[in-house]
C-alpha cells in the first residue's frame, strides 16, 4: 500500500507527462471544490466565503478626501457625513480583481457602512456594495452615481455575507481575464 501511494505521489509531483498534468489538475479541482471551499464555508458561515470583485462600482481612484468632494452630496442626502463615512469599513473602496473573504451575517447584524454581498433576481452574479440604509435595507456602489433600483429594498434573505477587511488586491484577475472578452465594452478592463 505504501509503495502504491509513493508511486502515485511521484506520478503527480515528479512526472512531466501530459497525463500527470491532467490528473494533477483534476485532483486540484476536486480538492478545491469538495474540500477547500466547503471547509471555508463552514469556517466563515456562508455559502460564498470568497468573492472576486468583478466591476469598478466600489472603486475610489483617489484618496478619501478627493473621493468625498466628488460624492458628498449624494451621501449627505442620506444623512451620512464625512466623519461617519471615514469610520466605515473598507473606507477607501476597492477595485476590480480584488478578492475578499466573506463572513455570514443576518439582516439584523448589518450596519450602515458595512460592505455586504447579496443576490438579486435582476443580477446574474452576487453584488458587493456598501449599506446606505437599513429600513428598508439599501446599498450603493461607492463609484456609482446613484442606486440601482434593486438596491433600494433588499430582502435580508438575499444577504450572502459581509466583506471582511482582508483584501487580496488584484489576484482575482487570474479568473477575470478569461471572461473579459465576453463583457460589454464599458465593463472591460481595469478601473
Amino acid at each position: 500500500m505504501k509503495n502504491e501511494l509513493q508511486k502515485t505521489w511521484d506520478f503527480l509531483w515528479n512526472d512531466d507527462s501530459l497525463l500527470s498534468w491532467v490528473v494533477f489538475l483534476i485532483v486540484i479541482f476536486v480538492f478545491i471544490k469538495f474540500i477547500f471551499f466547503p471547509v471555508l464555508s463552514l469556517m466563515f458561515g456562508t455559502a460564498l466565503p470568497i468573492v472576486i470583485v468583478e466591476s469598478c462600482s466600489m472603486h475610489h481612484g483617489d484618496d478619501l478626501d478627493g473621493w468625498w468632494s466628488e460624492n458628498k452630496d449624494w451621501y449627505e442626502g442620506k444623512e451620512i457625513g464625512r466623519n461617519e463615512f471615514g469610520n466605515f469599513p473598507l473606507v477607501n473602496g476597492f477595485t476590480k480583481g480584488d478578492i475578499f473573504f466573506v463572513t455570514g451575517v443576518s439582516g439584523d447584524e448589518v450596519e450602515i457602512g458595512d460592505v455586504i454581498i447579496f443576490s438579486d433576481s435582476q443580477s446574474l452574479r452576487p453584488i458587493i456594495h456598501r449599506v446606505v440604509g437599513l429600513n428598508p435595507l439599501q446599498t450603493k456602489g461607492d463609484n456609482n452615481p446613484g442606486q440601482i433600483p434593486f438596491e433600494m429594498d433588499i430582502n435580508s434573505d438575499n444577504i450572502v455575507g459581509r466583506a471582511t477587511n482582508v483584501k487580496i488586491p488584484l489576484v482575482g484577475w487570474v479568473k477575470l481575464i478569461f471572461f473579459e472578452p465576453f463583457r460589454k465594452n464599458g465593463d472591460r478592463g481595469f478601473c
